[in-house]
C-alpha cells in the first residue's frame, strides 16, 4: 500500500530576486508528550477529496499555517517504509510513504486562521517557526526526514533558483 503526502519547502523571501537577500524557511516544531521535539515542513497526507497532490499541499498549508503559497515547484521525493496510521495502529505491514516536497513562496499567513485536526484535536504542540534558509539554519534543528535535511543543506542555492522568474 502506498500513502502519499504533500509537503512544502516554504520560503519567505524578500521581494525581487529570490537568489539574493535573506530567506526564511517556515517549519513546524512538533512536540509530542514524552518525545524529543522535531521540526517538519508543513504538509500531510493526500486525502481522497484532494484532486491532486498539489491541491493537498494547498489544503495542508491552509490548515496548518492559515497560509497561502505561490510559485509551487516540485523539488524532491522521498520514499520510506510506512506501516502505521497516524494513530499508531497497523495500516499495512509492507506499506510505503511517498513524500512529495514542493518548493514554494509564502504569499500570506495568518495563524489565527489555522484549522483541521492539528488545531482541533492536537496531539502535542505545533509551533510555527522560521529558520534562516542557510546550511547552518536547516542543520541547527532536528528537521525530519533526515533525507530532506541533507537535501536542503546541500542545495540552498539550487532551491532558491527554483523560484526565479526565468525558470
Amino acid at each position: 500500500m502506498v500513502k502519499r503526502t504533500a509537503r512544502a519547502i516554504l520560503l519567505d523571501l524578500p521581494p525581487g530576486d529570490p537568489q539574493h537577500g535573506t530567506a526564511e524557511l517556515i517549519v513546524i516544531k512538533r512536540t509530542r508528550p514524552g518525545c524529543a521535539p522535531y521540526w517538519i515542513t508543513p504538509g500531510g497526507g493526500v486525502e481522497p477529496t484532494d484532486r491532486t497532490v498539489t491541491a493537498a499541499l494547498h489544503r495542508e498549508v491552509s490548515e496548518e499555517l492559515g497560509g497561502k503559497v505561490v510559485d509551487v515547484v516540485p523539488a524532491f521525493v522521498d520514499t520510506v517504509a510506512h506501516s502505521h496510521h497516524e494513530d499508531g495502529s497497523l495500516a499495512h505491514p509492507h506499506g510505503v510513504k511517498v513524500q512529495h516536497f514542493f518548493v514554494c513562496r509564502l504569499a500570506a499567513m495568518d495563524p489565527g486562521r489555522r484549522h483541521g485536526p492539528e488545531v482541533d484535536e492536537p496531539r502535542g504542540e505545533y509551533e510555527i517557526v522560521r529558520l534562516p534558509f542557510t546550511r547552518e539554519g536547516v542543520t541547527a534543528v532536528n528537521l525530519v526526514p533526515p533525507s530532506l535535511r541533507a537535501y536542503l543543506a546541500a542545495n540552498i542555492e539550487g532551491i532558491r533558483a527554483l523560484l526565479t522568474p526565468d525558470l
